[in-house]
């Protein structure tokens, strides 16, 4: 039994996934994202990615070689894993805990990924699996390379063979200093750990583990960079063909949908060759906005192309993600508009769409924009919905996924546990996108008229100019702990030293002066974001509500 037909969400989560753990996600256990060119993999694309083999604690090649499974079941995986089970947040899931606190009603991302799995598969995590043994993949996103023919604004070097020819030809993006800048002050040069003629051992080992998961495996994802840009992409279409025929996997892609000519045409003609042939692509705006997001793309050119696909190919769901950034809120509605024709045009299971926040780099998260922006775009998509869903063409999960973003963007002003302080971020929103605009010849006021006034407005300064390109390792994370801690104090931000419901955590407590002088919506912000126990033992007290009124009239 999976979801019920006639329960939300959430009913859902409280019947099947809580009853496991408060915080268990099925997606650990069962799911992967994997890059194979540089040997890391995390459970979904929300974690930061880790390495396969932990070259520092002892793990060599010759173990991933005797068990290529390592691909998925790392060490660091399975600590994880006893972390869900005993009832504890993992920190690298902070996107979902951030949704969830805004209050029990909200569905993050980790029931949208154990909702695919059976209540048995996801009973097993606990029952049988546990946190130490290896288990069989039911579905697994995997890259073998990074080429893609797109640069778009929120991606970087270690995921695009274009951006990496950016910064090779212009250097590293300069005078950047929030979190996230280093992304944009590296080339990509780790991904690429062996030479051209060199054997990978990671996509060795994935050779060698495909016969035992083809068999396991209910749905295999090709990503990238651009899956179809993959010379390995299409080594896989040529192994399907002859041995491929009597599997019952879901075969999906994703492509940017804008690869012109023979590649295009090849594309189209090979999704006659799977029973299941399921592709993704990424917008998450129309016209000259999605232009200026997704350098690469050309907004004509990707409906034309997104209409022979589903005119010509052989196609069981078109799925469409989007990444809500700071710029791509003023044509979202747009956007989704065209996805909800799609529907009504094609079927309802084209043109769905994922609603994924941007969190890193934090200068071009929705949170970067002032409140009042946000709060304007907030009262707007919610008034879009009220609309849309009447038609009845919306996905439970599309409506559900809209109604979180409402939320945050009226809510979250921060969008990780690492965040800089506004100041810095808005500093690096402005030097970043005067030199997007010279690297890539376009011009931010023209494509975003509702942010020119406010574009002008942030503050520029000069800095010292970065000569050597970083380390642009992810799994080591953007920033080194000691570098966040020190760049904290200069910049006079706050650094939380965990998650919510970590037990290292601790709530900031805050004085009877500070709370006298602030506006309700700030109480109200600051009630939501404390935990039960000190909402109970200090909120509801009426004294301190006598104490704050005492402060006031002062």
């Amino acid at each position: 039994m999976a979801k019920r037909r006639d329960e939300s969400y959430r009913e859902y989560r409280d019947r099947v996934v809580d009853p496991i753990s408060a915080s268990f996600c099925g997606a650990k256990w069962y799911n992967a994202t994997v890059w194979l060119n540089n040997g890391t993999t995390a459970s979904c694309h929300h974690p930061p990615a880790h390495k396969i083999v932990d070259f520092e604690n002892g793990e060599t090649f010759e173990d991933l070689k005797a068990n290529p499974s390592m691909i998925h079941n790392t060490t660091y995986k399975k600590l994880v894993r006893k972390q869900m089970l005993e009832g504890e947040r993992p920190k690298e899931c902070e996107y979902c805990w951030k949704i969830e606190d805004l209050g029990p009603e909200k569905v993050s991302d980790r029931v949208f990924k154990s909702v695919i799995y059976t209540d048995e598969e996801l009973e097993e995590c606990r029952d049988v699996h546990a946190e130490t043994e290896d288990v069989d993949l039911k579905t697994l996103e995997i890259a073998f390379d990074a080429n893609c023919n797109f640069a778009c604004s929120y991606c970087n070097a270690s995921f695009s063979t274009t951006w990496q020819k950016d910064i090779r030809q212009n250097g590293a993006y300069q005078n950047l200093h929030s979190d996230g800048a280093r992304a944009f002050q590296q080339d990509g040069g780790w991904t690429k750990q062996f030479k051209k003629n060199e054997s990978n051992p990671y996509v060795d080992a994935f050779w060698d583990w495909w016969p035992q998961l083809s068999k396991s495996l209910d749905q295999l994802r090709i990503t990238g960079g651009d899956a179809p840009m993959s010379p390995e992409y299409w080594k896989l279409v040529d192994w399907w063909k002859e041995n491929g025929q009597d599997l019952d996997m879901k075969f999906a892609v994703n492509s940017n949908m804008g690869h012109k000519g023979k590649t295009m045409d090849k594309f189209i003609e090979t999704s006659h060759y799977f029973k299941e042939f399921i592709v993704y692509s990424s917008c998450e705006a129309v016209g000259k906005q999605a232009e200026y997001i997704r350098d690469g793309l050309d907004w004509g050119y990707w409906k034309h192309s997104v209409d022979r696909l589903l005119k010509e190919g052989d196609v069981k769901e078109f799925h469409v993600m989007m990444t809500i950034n700071s710029l791509c809120l003023y044509s979202i509605t747009d956007f989704m508009d065209y996805c909800n024709m799609l529907k009504r045009k094609y079927g309802h299971m084209f043109g769905v769409y994922s609603v994924n926040i941007l969190r890193f780099p934090s200068f071009q998260s929705p949170g970067t924009l002032p409140a009042e922006m946000r709060h304007e775009r907030a009262d707007h998509i919610e008034r879009w919905l009220a609309n849309a869903r009447e038609e009845g063409v919306m996905h439970d999960m599309e409506i559900d996924g809209v109604a979180r973003l409402i939320d945050y963007l009226r809510d979250v002003d921060e969008p990780h546990r690492y965040t800089s302080s506004i100041e810095s971020r808005h500093k690096d929103f402005k030097s970043f996108y005067m030199q997007y605009d010279e690297r890539r010849e376009k011009d931010f006021k023209y494509a975003f008229p509702e942010l020119a006034e406010w574009f002008e407005s942030l503050p520029y300064e000069e800095s010292i100019p970065i000569t050597q390109l970083y380390d642009g390792d992810s799994s080591k994370q953007a920033l080194e702990r000691r570098e966040l801690e020190e760049r904290a104090k200069q910049e006079n931000w706050e650094l939380q030293k965990a998650n919510p419901g970590a037990r290292e955590y601790k709530e900031r407590k805050y004085t009877i002066v500070e709370l006298s002088s602030m506006d309700i919506d700030q109480l109200r912000k600051i009630y939501k974001q404390v935990s039960v126990e000190q909402m109970n033992a200090d909120w509801e007290r009426p004294e301190l509500i006598e104490e704050i009124l005492r402060e006031q009239e002062k």
